[in-house]
């Protein structure tokens, strides 16, 4: 058993990782280690911040804590989502997410690795696809 204590862990500004527009915070909660697969972020966005597109090789569970934001898969019109609610994401679908323009949100996310790798990071959202209604 680890006991991880609160504060621990140093917050990673997320918008210097390049793989997201606007303000994001990513507070490690879990890396996976030894035979472990799955790493929990607790991601915070502020508003009008999101991801860039992106896939998971295994999927990816997203569990929103605070506020109110949107999810969208590839092709589809961003969909709403606020505290409380739980959202799965299938392997290999194209998505993002994030807060919404005047909200900011967020949430856990858990995903697992396959072959030392979590996620595939793809193109910026564009601003036509995140105010698309």
């Amino acid at each position: 058993m680890t006991i991880f204590p609160n504060g621990s862990r140093a917050a990673i500004n997320g918008t210097s990782t390049g793989y997201f527009t606007g303000q994001v915070c990513i507070d490690p909660v879990f890396d996976a280690e030894g035979a472990a697969r799955a790493s929990v972020g607790h991601v915070t966005f502020e508003p009008g911040a999101r991801t860039k597109w992106h896939t998971h090789p295994i999927g990816q569970l997203l569990i929103v804590s605070q506020g109110s934001g949107y999810v969208c898969k590839a092709g589809e019109a961003p969909q709403p989502i606020s505290a409380g609610d739980v959202v799965w994401i299938a392997a290999g679908e194209k998505h993002w997410h994030g807060a919404t323009p005047d909200t900011a949100m967020g949430h856990f996310a858990v995903q697992e690795f396959l072959d030392g790798k979590n996620v595939d990071w793809l193109e910026p959202v564009s601003d036509a696809d995140y105010t698309r209604r």
